[in-house]
């Protein structure tokens, strides 16, 4: 079926959200399930440039982080983390974990299969689907900071993003069946679920709900589309108030409220997250990428670069 849409906020989110996921390069990289008979507990560690995320199939799970925040999840719910932040799942609280890497060691699991820890009891196992993400090294955007440390959605939250409930659904029937091809479907659901939750998430963080409450506004959607449709564009605060409709002043000041910076700080960074994409992705030279990011120079570009990433463009470019 094919959907006719008016040019709305709603299509300019689409289009925003894409950019924004396209170029800081979310991937689901792999996934495994579990059967565990308690008692069992593990830590799973920090690991930077990630979002894990765990399905209950089955049983009870007990998520926490070193933070403090820790979460219950039963049948049906889905735990998220985010930021790759160390933490540790249990079949109940005050268990004393071991570390991932020697629960994987001692059960021998090799990476197919189920994930066996203790005595295999189907009627008392704990089934999850657990995923594993990753975005580019250096990629960044104000979206991903506003994500809070733990998303928890649970069925009947699930019930009103039927997208999102469709594809978890799908995870679990490919990852129970282990047919040809499930670790492939999976790691390309975990791709569309990651952004689902971001949808279904707005109501846990109020930083995010701004964020993307800024993307469907009448206003400040329009300057976010030229940013990101032209970021080769000679970019001003007026002219980005222009193409939002409302006065220098009041633009800047809606802009920083919603999105928690300035314009230009904003352009600035997406600018170099874009220069970040075409480096690793592109053979163009330095003074190219600079032209399609917006810089006038290839020094000019090279000093941003640097300041904000650490280190030079062609550097960087080896290091990936």
């Amino acid at each position: 079926m094919m959907l006719f849409v008016r040019e709305t906020g709603a299509k300019r989110n689409m289009d925003v959200l894409s950019d924004i996921f396209d170029t800081i390069r979310l991937k689901g990289t792999f996934y495994f399930r579990t059967d565990f008979t308690p008692p069992w507990a593990i830590t799973v560690p920090v690991y930077a440039q990630a979002a894990r995320f765990h399905l209950v199939v089955q049983g009870r799970c007990h998520i926490s982080l070193t933070s403090g925040r820790h979460v219950d999840a039963g049948p049906g719910d889905l735990v998220v983390i985010p930021g790759g932040r160390e933490h540790m799942l249990a079949d109940r609280s005050g268990r004393r974990p071991a570390p991932l890497e020697q629960i994987v060691r001692d059960a021998g699991f090799n990476g197919t299969g189920a994930f066996v820890v203790g005595h295999r009891d189907p009627a008392a196992s704990t089934q999850l689907v657990c995923g594993h993400l990753t975005f580019r090294h250096g990629a960044d955007h104000v979206l991903l900071r506003a994500l809070p440390d733990l998303i928890v959605v649970r069925p009947a939250d699930r019930a009103r993003h039927p997208l999102l409930d469709e594809a978890l659904r799908v995870v679990a029937r490919c990852a129970m069946s282990n047919a040809l091809g499930s670790a492939a479907s999976i790691a390309r659901l975990s791709e569309m679920i990651f952004i689902e939750i971001v949808r279904a998430s707005v109501d846990q963080s109020s930083d995010l709900r701004q964020i993307l409450a800024a993307m469907t506004d009448e206003h400040i959607g329009r300057a976010l589309m030229r940013v990101h449709s032209a970021p080769s564009e000679t970019l001003t605060v007026e002219t980005l108030a222009e193409s939002a409709g409302m006065s220098r002043s009041r633009f800047a000041e809606r802009f920083a409220e919603l999105i928690g910076q300035p314009p230009m700080a904003y352009v600035a960074e997406w600018r170099l997250q874009k220069a970040l994409a075409h480096l690793v992705e592109s053979d163009a030279s330095i003074k190219e990428i600079a032209g399609r990011v917006g810089y006038r120079s290839a020094a000019a570009f090279t000093r941003a670069f640097t300041h904000r990433f650490g280190t030079q463009p062609t550097a960087c470019r080896v290091q990936h």
